[in-house]
């Protein structure tokens, strides 16, 4: 089984990749992810030991900013916000699911 097989499955919340697997699942190179930390574009990554890490939501949310830069041809602030903007969506709509269940 190749890395990238195990990559696009479903990531769960208790799982952390590192900095080289989150690039791989974005398809970008780890500086990307790097730059984008130090101008504080990922609140959810977290360093351990010196060791950055990354939850389910940061991979999405990396992800999500990529595919903004890369068709709209964002800069990493604006990619930031369009991020920011469908993260806030998903918690309203599980919210308005919540509140639908009889």
């Amino acid at each position: 089984m190749h890395e990238q097989d195990i990559l696009t499955g479903t990531l769960l919340e208790e799982t952390w990749l590192t900095v080289e697997q989150a690039a791989a699942a974005c398809r970008v190179e780890p500086a990307w992810l790097l730059s984008h930390i130090e101008e504080g574009l990922f609140p959810q990554a977290e360093c351990l030991s010196g060791v950055w890490r990354f939850s389910g939501m940061s991979l999405l949310r990396a992800q999500r900013m990529r595919q903004v830069e890369r068709d709209f041809d964002a800069v990493p602030e604006l990619a930031a916000l369009v991020a920011d903007m469908l993260e806030e969506m998903d918690t309203l709509r599980a919210q308005l699911c919540l509140l639908r269940k009889p």
